[in-house]
């Protein structure tokens, strides 16, 4: 169960939405065709199987609009979800649900088809220890809750930002002069609190890595399973390891049979599919 976030920070991320879908004069349509007394019932169903994610932010998003509407949740965050299943219920003021509708529906279907996305990459490494991470490649401005979503379906976050953690990488290697003057002044710099991992491409950079020593992670990067085997070998549980580089989801299985701790994937913020939901009255 992953906690939820504070509604201080999820709600300014669903208020900056609804202030640029609702525009300078709100909504156009629906006070035209609504009467200001409809009320109504509305289901938020899922048209295809899933596993949910923003929730919390589609509540927040109804509530903003009409603190008076009532909001039902029935399946949270987290939760697997079939085809026709209701996700949350909103009764009240039939205006207000209209307009929170897309905002909250483009929270979710985002979120959840993270979550979905997220959840098929770690069940290729069941039997294995190897966790599923993403990385920092999310939408601007939306990178706490699609971090969130990657942890719904069961991965992990990596760095929310780059003061995270030290994170060399191949042009840091290159900028400083070699892995031999880059690894000695990170940790002279570092407290006692931050981590550092090092990218390498080759065996022979591992191998470099490895005899100069001051990482906690190496980050093994576009090898294949073969030589990725030989670097879990050669790393020996001195170091944490990280996969990654060309992760698709038909070889995940594989690299995680290879020992790897930990299996990168960008695709799983930058390229998940919205997963299709609907609101029906």
């Amino acid at each position: 169960m992953i906690p939820p976030l504070p509604d201080l920070l999820l709600e300014p991320l669903v208020r900056a939405a609804l202030i640029e879908d609702l525009g300078p004069n709100g909504d156009a349509t629906t006070r035209a065709v609504i009467g200001p007394h409809v009320s109504y019932s509305a289901r938020l169903n899922s048209r295809e199987p899933g596993v949910v994610s923003g929730v919390q932010a589609a509540v927040i998003a109804f509530r903003l609009v009409d603190p008076a509407l009532r909001v039902n949740v029935l399946c949270p965050d987290g939760a697997r979800i079939a085809r026709g299943d209701t996700i949350l219920t909103i009764e009240g003021a039939a205006a207000s649900i209209l307009s929170a509708e897309r905002v909250a529906l483009n929270f979710m279907g985002r979120l959840t088809g993270i979550a979905t996305l997220t959840a098929a990459f770690v069940a290729e490494t069941m039997g294995h220890k190897a966790r599923i991470t993403c990385t920092r490649k999310t939408t601007p401005g939306l990178r706490l809750v699609e971090k969130q979503a990657v942890q719904h379906g069961g991965g992990s976050p990596h760095r929310y930002s780059l003061s995270d953690a030290i994170l060399i990488k191949d042009n840091h290697i290159a900028a400083a002069g070699g892995v031999a003057q880059v690894l000695p002044g990170a940790r002279d710099r570092a407290g006692h609190m931050m981590r550092i991992e090092i990218e390498v491409d080759t065996l022979a950079q591992l191998e470099q890595v490895l005899a100069t020593g001051g990482a906690d992670v190496v980050l093994l990067d576009n090898m294949d399973s073969e030589t990725l085997t030989d670097a879990v070998r050669m790393v020996d549980g001195r170091l944490v390891t990280e996969a990654s580089g060309n992760m698709r989801l038909d070889r995940i299985a594989d690299v995680a049979a290879t020992g790897v701790d930990f299996i990168s994937v960008g695709a799983l913020t930058h390229s998940a599919p919205v997963l299709d939901l609907g609101l029906d009255f």
